[in-house]
């Protein structure tokens, strides 16, 4: 008899305790800052398509980015916005920043389009951002990665 009792109640806590979970597990994770696109603009400055990576399992909005970018080994400035988007859990967006980049960075890009030779990069700084129905938070960011040229696109870099 008392083996029974105990069987029905672990049935009936076990109940309970799935009863009181809504079954979805809001995680917030680091997000991930890359750079989609760089175009050489007529003027020497470039438009940057920044993408944003949500990896976690609730919307956030980006609230603030802050960037280093470095080209080669050579600093070009910093990409700063303020992009107020929200993105959706495990998701991703682009934001496109007019950017005015160091004279020697814009030779390192212009030597590299011209040879058609791949762009090394890094990213560096911070993003902040609100999950959904939580404060903000500001997240460190450094990533490194490579960028071609587009065919057919003159002065495009993907």
């Amino acid at each position: 008899m008392l083996h029974r009792f105990r069987i029905a109640l672990i049935i009936l806590c076990t109940l309970a305790l799935a009863a009181c979970s809504d079954g979805i597990v809001k995680r917030v994770s680091e997000p991930a800052a890359s750079l989609q696109q760089l175009t050489v603009r007529a003027d020497g400055g470039w438009t940057v398509a920044l993408r944003l990576q949500n990896f976690s399992s609730m919307p956030m909005t980006f609230d603030d980015v802050a960037l280093a970018l470095t080209v080669g080994d050579t600093e070009a400035g910093t990409l700063q916005a303020r992009p107020a988007i929200s993105i959706g859990g495990v998701s991703a967006d682009v934001v496109n920043l007019e950017f005015t980049p160091s004279a020697a960075a814009r030779l390192v890009v212009a030597d590299a389009l011209a040879g058609n030779r791949t762009l090394a990069y890094s990213l560096k700084g911070t993003v902040a951002a609100t999950p959904e129905g939580k404060k903000q938070r500001s997240f460190d960011i450094s990533g490194r990665s490579t960028l071609n040229q587009a065919p057919g696109l003159p002065g495009v870099l993907r």
